[in-house]
């Protein structure tokens, strides 16, 4: 198998995976066991390896010697640090995405504000949550702050399901209709002022 489809079966196999983890099907402490994973997708070792890794590198799961690989445990004081985080490099985003933001780009973020205020279930909401802030700031042309941006997103997900799904309720987000119009208006500051109090409510 050539390097090109062993990366695109690493990255079916760890997009499964993280699913999974975020969404709380598989528990903190959970064994990734890599005959069994290989199995289920059909592929050889060396793609699930790949896949393992990449969930290590997001702070999804944990290598630990003689253990192997086990889902990471969820440590409620990270939900500061990841809020900090989140203060610290989204703002950055969003205000050199704005003034490059398409029109079908500002189409797509409105199209997942509007599953958001419709959604029928908390997991339904959140991956469009996530998707929403992350189609803000898909034009920042800066690919390592997307990235890490990702990951706090996903860590900040998996820590909401864990943890505060039970006080989600079906509702329009004010905060997310703001942003898109200030986005519509090409204002930054106002766009940035409404992030930094919309992700200060995270945890």
């Amino acid at each position: 198998m050539d390097s090109t489809v062993r990366q695109k079966s690493s990255d079916v196999i760890s997009a499964a995976l993280t699913k999974r983890i975020v969404q709380g099907e598989l528990k903190p402490g959970d064994k990734l066991r890599q005959d069994h994973i290989a199995k289920e997708f059909g592929a050889s070792h060396v793609p699930v390896r790949e896949a393992l890794l990449h969930l290590v590198g997001r702070g999804l799961a944990v290598a630990l010697p003689r253990q192997g690989v086990r889902v990471a445990p969820l440590d409620p004081d990270a939900v500061k640090e990841l809020k900090v985080m989140r203060l610290a490099l989204e703002p950055v985003a969003l205000r050199h995405s704005i003034p490059r933001l398409s029109e079908a780009q500002i189409r797509r973020a409105e199209e997942l504000q509007r599953i958001c205020d419709q959604a029928e279930n908390v997991k339904t909401w959140e991956a469009a949550n996530r998707g929403f802030h992350l189609a803000t700031i898909a034009a920042c042309d800066m690919p390592r702050l997307i990235g890490e941006i990702d990951d706090l997103q996903l860590l900040s997900a998996r820590h909401f399901l864990q943890h505060g799904a039970d006080r989600w309720r079906r509702r329009e987000d004010l905060e997310h209709r703001a942003i898109m119009t200030a986005v519509r208006k090409r204002d930054i500051e106002g766009a940035v002022m409404v992030l930094q109090r919309h992700i200060s409510r995270f945890g």
